[in-house]
């Protein structure tokens, strides 16, 4: 574990230090796009933050590459090359995004071809569900799945990049939890080798979020853009893939008490997610029965209505944080926890607080609405009150004419 923390803390160092280099490059050479009607912030910032995380991730994969922990990750280099080269055309077509707002169908395409080459030429392909060791019915239809997956994941990050920090730190979050599930999975598979790839990749992709993370807190210096949030959701599905179809857990958990923990592969990804496949799952069937592309952009993902509802930008994030760790912990959890009905107690407190947050300022907005309508009463009595000494003051100096 200290020798892949050792290749996270690179990928933050790298990082930082380009993010730096970014912000100050953008500044001086006025390197950011005019501010669009569905933006929430109001001054023009840069967005290449996408950059100094690419360049994070690269400095993480070239150190774990001279590890010779890491040899068998790495094994002739075509997996690792097949990631990096999606990962670079995936950073392309978003820095060109963001400086020229390409149509959909043009991202949608790029998107697509990024994931078809890590799963036609990286081999990093769903061919089995860890239920029971079921396969998937067909090499076509494990790419179909494939590319489907790649390319939902890479656009449920995209679509809550609205607020300062937010993807970054739902990334902190859910890549940690990943990190921790497939590390702690893969000692009971071979407890001679710790390092896997789901890991590997986790860790970096940790670690470039937290590097990045400083300079995107609120009030943001710098955005990570579609060049980021790609790249990030890229990263991700490719921890998903290939912890998902290498091991089958229920082989692990012989009895129904260790029942939980089988299916922990399959529900985890989409457990530290929930909150961009909420956003995501909403904005496809809110456009779709508008009549619109499910990729045209609108104001009405849930950090909007967080702000609509009367939360601050910085809280909303917050919220948005506290959603991804309780599900993710708690899903994490099931795994560690004994008995398991601990992780049930954490879940169903974790949500209810986070509901009585969210829900807030409802409370609020109603008592500031019965306040108001108490208000003529008081407002008349007060007038009356104000008015009556002019009223004499007026009625003395007629009298005095």
């Amino acid at each position: 574990m200290i020798v892949t923390l050792l290749v996270a803390l690179c990928a933050a160092v790298v990082t930082f230090l380009m993010s730096i280099v970014m912000w100050r490059v953008g500044v001086k050479y006025r390197l950011y796009p005019k501010i669009r009607a569905r933006d929430v912030h109001t001054t023009p910032t840069p967005r290449l933050g996408g950059i100094a995380m690419y360049l994070g991730v690269l400095a993480g994969l070239l150190l774990a590459s001279q590890i010779p922990f890491f040899h068998l990750v790495f094994g002739d280099g075509t997996q690792m090359i097949t990631i990096v080269a999606a990962a670079t055309l995936i950073v392309v077509i978003g820095v060109l995004d963001d400086f020229f707002d390409l149509d959909w169908s043009t991202k949608l395409i790029g998107q697509v071809l990024a994931a078809g080459l890590l799963a036609w030429l990286g081999g990093l392909q769903i061919d089995s569900l860890p239920i029971g060791g079921v396969t998937v019915g067909s090499t076509w239809s494990s790419l179909a799945l494939t590319l489907f997956t790649v390319v939902a994941v890479m656009n449920m990050m995209n679509f809550i990049d609205g607020l300062d920090g937010l993807v970054a730190g739902v990334g902190v979050i859910a890549n940690g939890t990943f990190y921790l599930y497939s590390y702690m999975l893969i000692r009971l598979v071979d407890q001679t080798n710790y390092f896997n790839l789901a890991s590997l990749i986790s860790a970096i992709a940790f670690g470039a979020c937290l590097g990045f993370l400083p300079l995107n807190w609120h009030p943001a210096k710098l955005f990570m853009g579609d060049a980021g949030s790609l790249l990030l959701g890229l990263l991700m599905s490719v921890s998903a893939i290939s912890v998902t179809g290498s091991i089958d857990p229920i082989q692990l958990f012989h009895n129904r008490a260790q029942f939980a923990p089988a299916f922990l592969p399959l529900l985890l990804p989409f457990a530290i997610l929930i909150v961009p496949l909420l956003d995501f799952s909403l904005a496809v069937i809110r456009r779709l029965a508008a009549g619109k592309s499910p990729f045209s952009a609108d104001r009405k993902h849930l950090h909007h209505r967080l702000l609509d509802m009367g939360h601050s930008r910085f809280h909303a994030t917050l919220i948005f944080y506290a959603w991804t760790a309780v599900i993710s912990v708690g899903s994490l959890l099931f795994f560690v926890a004994r008995p398991y009905w601990w992780a049930w107690v954490f879940i169903a407190g974790g949500l209810a607080v986070c509901a009585l947050a969210t829900l807030a300022p409802l409370s609020h907005r109603k008592r500031r609405e019965y306040e108001v309508q108490r208000e003529p009463v008081s407002t008349t009595t007060t007038e009356i009150a104000v008015l009556d000494p002019l009223d004499k003051a007026g009625k003395q100096k007629e009298r005095h004419a």
